[in-house]
């Protein structure tokens, strides 16, 4: 176990994994602890929460799993009192509750707009507004929000709800960071390009769209759009989420970082 987050404590949103393997909070939490932070792990699967949490535990850190919607502000406010409760502080925030859901402006229900906004932009905008004031009343911290690559530029897949909640969730770090600069949170964002997670793997129609539901042709035709020829993984977005969050970043705020194998490079 490392020490670049040594004494602090980390809240994890979106810390289980939507599958079998590693997704990027999951990844993310586990890093977080072997770098020495004691980390909240909080899922609206429980049981995701506590797998995480355990692995954890299992490796030497300190863990507690949260069930939480966080969706409802009732139970954001309960997860930001347990971790508050059970280590006096929270220094590190890290959003990284998303869903996908494909279809464009035409073929999107009105009620899954709605859904994928709670999800994706809702959950950080109540996460950092019961967070933002136990860190300004501490002294400081910092903030990391998961966008996407898919909030910069068209990717291929039409998933406009998915675009749409990235590309604002980017601008909302960029000005929640401005707006508390002076008070000591560094608000940043990482913005992963076609990775091969299981959220990716499980969210229905991506599958078909990329490779007529064949998931194999699916992870293929992802591959080959990347300059370097591979898709990425939850360990490259954890690894860029430690850096923001580490004194090592502690001029940098603001920032949308993009971490896709030079994908948004291309013109085409």
């Amino acid at each position: 176990m490392s020490g670049r987050l040594r004494h602090k404590v980390a809240l994890v949103m979106g810390a289980g994994s939507s599958g079998p393997g590693w997704g990027n909070g999951k990844a993310t939490s586990v890093l977080f602890a072997r770098e020495g932070a004691k980390v909240v792990a909080v899922d609206r699967n429980l049981a995701a929460a506590e797998e995480t949490a355990e692995i954890i535990r299992l490796e030497g850190g300190d863990a507690v799993a949260v069930a939480c919607d966080a969706t409802r502000e009732a139970e954001i406010v309960a997860a930001v009192e347990t971790a508050r409760s059970r280590f006096g502080r929270i220094d590190i925030l890290d959003n990284n509750i998303g869903i996908a859901e494909v279809g464009g402006v035409v073929e999107v229900a009105e009620a899954e707009w709605d859904r994928v906004f709670d999800v994706n932009l809702k959950s950080a905008y109540l996460a950092m507004k019961h967070v933002i004031p136990l860190m300004v009343a501490q002294g400081g911290g910092a903030i990391v929000n998961i966008t996407s690559i898919a909030g910069l530029r068209y990717t291929g897949v039409p998933y406009c709800t998915y675009s749409a909640t990235k590309a604002a969730l980017g601008h909302l770090t960029r000005t929640t960071a401005a707006e508390y600069a002076a008070r000591k949170v560094r608000v940043n964002a990482i913005a992963p390009g076609l990775m091969k997670t299981p959220m990716v793997e499980h969210t229905a129609g991506l599958a078909k769209a990329y490779g007529g539901g064949d998931i194999e042709a699916m992870w293929k035709k992802r591959d080959d759009q990347v300059p370097m020829g591979h898709m990425g993984d939850a360990w490259d977005v954890a690894y860029a989420a430690v850096y923001l969050v580490s004194d090592e970043a502690k001029y940098v705020t603001g920032v949308e970082l993009v971490v896709d194998g030079g994908i948004t490079l291309k013109y085409s």
